[in-house]
């Protein structure tokens, strides 16, 4: 199978409306491979213990990440695991417990493994008030040992709404280094629409003071088709963020899914772009950020091309995970708090979703591993194979199949047949061991990798998530 004789650019992006149109479906968006709708209650504790003594033997850094659900007011776009609450006392309890887990789980690691990875996540991290986030990150601070490198990377999702100039201060003396901003649009329409009034003016001052207090890199999410969006309202919006150079971009599509996120049945139907206008959208970002010099990372994702992503793309080691793109590719992953994710060894293991059910776990004293799953060989294979395609859009099947003892055409005859429909519309190829995603076929990697998902097998699975586009 070969319909194409050149090599598809790793950094470009080819929009062509009527393939997207075409192949624009469900399907995961693979920060984990297999993916969490997977996980099984009867992983618990001790497999968690299990997978953290086979880990320390690698001797690997470690990434943390820590879920902070609270925010003041609902999104109505947001399919977030979230608590609404004005109740900024909240916070304290919250903090008490997430340590008491960090108390737990800190001494099953090996003394000498580096946190080289920090990652604040929400819900809305800076409903923590400053002295709460100070007392939570240095109490990990004294259970884990945290690395001193010059690359580490620790960061924080804030809301320009409810954060100042002050605490960014206070986030750089903790040692935060990067900080990531939802906008999703500026447009006053569409902002009274999804519940979420934020200024301008308000926002530019917290990346303005991001850069001042000398974190490396700022991030800004926005969205494309939430209701009551027109191109030239997203026009002004892109002019806005671009004008101040944001090191990172996310331009996430809107997955309307009110059947699983109650807020999203505020939005009316009828409000919401069709798919000619959202494709649009889409369109239109991708031609400014192209034209700004923004280097395509992967998904939704673009970075300036010295910034630490696109370094990271350019030599092969890019790694995607539960937060995301990321540098740090060799690390384990813990996450704390309520519906946190841990990847450790060669196994996920996932909190309570329900904030009440996670409280009573930490309460109880003991580690409070809800459900996760094990990772059989070929579920390894798969997750490289698709863990490289998201990165890269390439991987080599026959230096894969070296690695996991394996005939590669052989083991994946069928999932090569099935990306057939997707070569015969030039958006992927496989010539000479190498399945590769062409330009046209960027924008849709994720439904390239789902050609070689078996979890995808079973009728109606990617029905719980939401569309490529």
């Amino acid at each position: 199978m070969d319909t194409t004789t050149a090599s598809p650019d790793p950094l470009g992006w080819t929009f062509d409306p009527d393939i997207l149109r075409r192949h624009d479906r469900p399907g995961p968006r693979y920060t984990s491979y297999p993916t969490a709708p997977h996980f099984h209650d009867g992983h618990g504790a001790g497999q968690f213990r299990a997978a953290i003594a086979r880990s320390n033997a690698s001797r690997r850094p470690l990434s943390l990440y820590v879920h902070v659900p609270y925010c003041t007011s609902p999104c109505f776009y947001c399919g977030c695991n979230r608590v609404i609450s004005r109740d900024r006392g909240k916070g304290a309890p919250y903090v008490d417990r997430v340590l008491a887990e960090a108390d737990r789980v800190a001494p099953l690691f090996a003394p000498e493994r580096e946190v080289i990875q920090l990652h604040f996540g929400g819900g809305t991290p800076n409903f923590l008030e400053p002295g709460q986030l100070s007392r939570l990150v240095e109490g990990l601070r004294r259970r884990f040992r945290f690395s001193d490198d010059g690359g580490r990377d620790f960061s924080i999702e804030l809301d320009p709404r409810s954060v100042s100039p002050a605490d960014i201060a206070v986030l750089a003396q903790l040692g935060f280094n990067r900080a990531s901003l939802g906008v999703q649009d500026f447009d006053p329409a569409v902002q009274q629409a999804i519940n979420r009034v934020q200024g301008v003016d308000e926002t530019l001052a917290i990346i303005e003071a991001c850069r001042r207090h000398g974190l490396r890199s700022v991030n800004v999410d926005l969205i494309y088709g939430l209701p009551k969006q027109t191109p030239e309202g997203f026009a002004r919006t892109l002019e806005t963020v671009l004008a101040v150079r944001p090191d990172r971009l996310a331009i996430y599509g809107y997955a309307h899914m009110p059947q699983l996120f109650r807020a999203q049945r505020q939005i009316a139907d009828a409000d919401l772009p069709d798919a000619e206008r959202k494709l649009a959208l889409l369109g239109l970002a991708v031609e400014r950020l192209s034209a700004a010099g923004y280097q395509y990372i992967g998904m939704d994702h673009f970075a300036l091309p010295e910034e630490d992503l696109s370094r990271a793309q350019r030599a092969g080691s890019l790694h995607r995970n539960f937060m995301g793109y990321t540098t740090h590719a060799d690390t384990d992953l813990l996450g704390l708090g309520v519906s946190a994710i841990s990847r450790i060894d060669n196994s996920y293991s996932q909190n309570p979703r329900e904030l009440k059910d996670w409280e009573a776990r930490i309460d109880a004293g003991g580690l409070p591993v809800w459900r996760g799953l094990e990772l059989d060989a070929d579920d390894l294979l798969r997750a490289e194979l698709i863990q490289q395609l998201m990165c890269h859009g390439r991987v080599d099947g026959y230096a894969l199949a070296e690695r996991h003892g394996i005939d590669f055409e052989h083991y994946f005859a069928a999932e090569l047949a099935a990306l057939q429909h997707l070569a015969a519309d030039g958006l992927a190829r496989y010539r000479d061991g190498v399945v590769a995603a062409t330009r046209q076929g960027r924008p849709l990697l994720r439904l390239i990798a789902m050609c070689f998902d078996r979890y995808l097998q079973a009728p109606q699975q990617p029905a719980r998530y939401s569309r490529a586009i």
